[in-house]
């Protein structure tokens, strides 16, 4: 029983040391596609749905002001997707292997890598090196 313990103990330990950047060089060039463009597409999903919802909540009352909170998710939604690579979402995946070619930014969440490098193709360079640096700072 104690063996039983002593190895899952250690297989969770061992588990939990893998980053995110070996999640990502794990897979190969054509998954790496589809997973960006798996966030890609969920993004604009989530900003189709709110703001179809928003309209068919708000429709009939003319007294209604769209509330900051609301400009300011659909622009965080919108700097995850990159609208200058059109459909070449290899240029993402090969700026997210340079981003994580850093072992500085190793543990830095798949998902927020992509939303720095897609924040660069958009030409947001200051924001994105900002970002960059609080993300190195919070996945340390």
């Amino acid at each position: 029983m104690k063996k039983i313990i002593l190895f899952i103990m250690i297989f969770t330990l061992s588990a939990q040391e893998r980053t995110p950047a070996d999640f990502w060089y794990g897979m190969n060039m054509e998954e790496k596609t589809s997973f960006v463009n798996g966030v890609y597409s969920a993004s604009s999903a989530i900003k189709s749905h709110h703001q179809r919802q928003v309209r068919e909540q708000y429709t009939r009352n003319d007294s209604w002001v769209r509330p900051y909170f609301i400009d300011r998710f659909y622009e965080i939604v919108d700097e995850h997707i990159s609208k200058d690579v059109d459909s070449h979402l290899d240029i993402i995946v090969l700026a997210v292997d340079a981003l994580y070619s850093n072992s500085d930014n190793a543990n830095i969440p798949v998902v927020e890598a992509i939303r720095i490098v897609s924040m660069v193709q958009d030409g947001q360079d200051k924001k994105a090196n900002l970002y960059l640096l609080k993300a190195q700072q919070r996945f340390k």
